[in-house]
Formats: C-alpha cells, sequence, structure tokens
C-alpha cells in the first residue's frame, strides 16, 4: 500500500501553504500528491509549480474534467507535465458532472460514458506519435467536412503516462476496469463496496482478459487530527456538512452521481432524504443529515 494526498490550490497565502504542505509530505515519504479541479483552480497549472518545487513523488491530476477539453489537448497537458516532471505525472480523467459542465462551461453534458472513452483512446494514439485520426460518435480528428489532414505533435512523452479513471456508476466502474490502468475512487463505505464498486470494475475487468494485477486501485479517505473532544466534534460537524453538500448539492435535480453511489451501497434511505431537504432549499441542521459512521467509525 501507498500514501497519497489531495490538494486543490487556490490564491495567496493557502495556495502557498498548499504547496509547502506537499514539500515537507515528500520529504516524510508521501508517494503521490492528486491536485483536484472542480470549479476553482486548474489542475495543470498547480502541477506544474508543484513538479518545480518536488523531486520524486507522483503527481497527478484528479480529475482533468473531459467535458472541458479537446482529448489532443488533454495529451498534449499530459505530455508536457510528464516531461517537466521526468516521468512523475499521472493521468488522471473524469466525467464530471451537469452541473459544472453545463452550469459552469456551457457544454452539453452528453454521453459522457462515451466521451471519457474516446477521450483515452484519442489520448492514447497522441502518446503513441503517430498522426492522429479518429472517428467515433464524439470525435472526428480531423473534422469531417474540413479542409486538415492528419496531423501528429510536434513533442512525444519521453515516460510512459498511466491513465486513471475517475468513476462511480456501474457503466463508468466496467469502462474504468476495460481500458484504464487505475481507478480513482470515491464516496467509499467498506462495508458496501464490493456490489457497488468492485463487482462492476471486475466485469470490465474480465471483458478486457485483466485482473485486478493489472489495475491500480487509488481509493481516499479523510484522516485528520485533534488536539482534543471539542475540536474532534466540531471537525466531525465540519465533515458531515461537507457530505450534506456531497448527497445533495453535487450535481443537478436528477443526476448526482455521488448521491447514486451512496445508494448503492446501502444508503439509499439517508441519500434520499438529504436530496430532497437540499434541492427544496433546506440547509438547517446539515451536520445532523449524514451518519457520524461515515466520518468516524465506531469501535
Amino acid at each position: 500500500m501507498r500514501t497519497a494526498t489531495t490538494v486543490e490550490l487556490s490564491g495567496g497565502k493557502d495556495g502557498k501553504d498548499t504547496v509547502d504542505f506537499v514539500v515537507e509530505a515528500e520529504k516524510l515519504g508521501l508517494h503521490t500528491c492528486w491536485v483536484a479541479e472542480a470549479w476553482g483552480s486548474d489542475a495543470p497549472s498547480a502541477l506544474g509549480y508543484i513538479a518545480a518545487r518536488t523531486e520524486r513523488m507522483q503527481l497527478g491530476s484528479g480529475v482533468l474534467q473531459v467535458g472541458t477539453r479537446s482529448p489532443v489537448l488533454v495529451a498534449q497537458t499530459a505530455i508536457t507535465l510528464s516531461n517537466l516532471s521526468c516521468g512523475r505525472f499521472l493521468l488522471g480523467l473524469g466525467a464530471s458532472g451537469p452541473q459544472v459542465i453545463e452550469g459552469l462551461h456551457g457544454v452539453a453534458f452528453d454521453r459522457p460514458l462515451a466521451r471519457l472513452k474516446e477521450t483515452v483512446e484519442i489520448v492514447r494514439q497522441v502518446f503513441a506519435g503517430g498522426k492522429v485520426s479518429y472517428s467515433g460518435s464524439e470525435f472526428q480528428i480531423p473534422r469531417r467536412g474540413g479542409e486538415a489532414r492528419p496531423m501528429r505533435l510536434s513533442t512525444r512523452p519521453e515516460y510512459d503516462i498511466p491513465i486513471y479513471l475517475a468513476a462511480l456508476s456501474p457503466a463508468m466502474l466496467r469502462l474504468t476496469g476495460r481500458i484504464a490502468d487505475g481507478w480513482l475512487g470515491t464516496s467509499f463505505v467498506p462495508e458496501g463496496a464490493g456490489d457497488a464498486y468492485f463487482t462492476h470494475l471486475d466485469a470490465g475487468l474480465a471483458a478486457a482478459g485483466r485482473s485486478r494485477a493489472d489495475i491500480d486501485f487509488c481509493q481516499g479517505a479523510e484522516v485528520a487530527f485533534a488536539s482534543g473532544v471539542e475540536e474532534l466534534r466540531d471537525m466531525v460537524a465540519a465533515r458531515k456538512t461537507e457530505l450534506a453538500f456531497s448527497l445533495g448539492g453535487m450535481g443537478s435535480a436528477s443526476t448526482n452521481y455521488y448521491n447514486q453511489a451512496y445508494s448503492r451501497q446501502g444508503w439509499s434511505e439517508v441519500a434520499a432524504a438529504v436530496r430532497e431537504r437540499w434541492q427544496r432549499g433546506d440547509r438547517k441542521g446539515r451536520p445532523g443529515w449524514s451518519p457520524t459512521r461515515w466520518c468516524w467509525p465506531p469501535r
């Protein structure tokens, strides 16, 4: 087992403190740092800076949203970060959701599974160094009816670049098992994870003639340290507030992959209740909406 952390950079002193934290974590032996990208800072800019401040740890995008980038731009970004970091870069990709893709970027959130699959196929074609030529349901390169001929990038990766997929839904998990080098998981409740996650990952692996030995599992967990009981209570309350947002606000009225993931792990009543309250605008008492055992398991 290897240890990792996930950070997201903001501006000013907080951003500097975050990078200093990553630098110190590397000195203590941390294996990987994933840089998040949601609706704040972008991941590649932060990764380039962290790459210049570190020497050994792996650095991953956690994750690049494929709905906001062309597949070739994804490949260009990955190659640049990999070459700059001397092979330490891990390419994490995800579909995101309609709230961010449509609500912030103004791009239709259509067929995310096909878009992610085709993005991976095109990215690997770019990595191979040949001229890019692709005809799929989501992408046609070169563009049909245009004047252009196939092209190749003027730069190539000097190192292997593993591709990790963030997946929560059964279909996305099966795709991950079939084509990815690694899985980035979240919303994980150990006692319900077998049917919710690994059944679908295993099905995808089997369909591709692969086993669990052929894929890297990266599953996150919250770790915090309190100086006393009062601070611990505050930490638990803060985390439960974040969980309420995941269940109620991380998506649209009809599409919330986090809510669905908790439902499949045996918490459908809690997930449905939180979602209903959130959608009607109720925000009172959020720390009490989710079970304490999600962030502080009973002994």
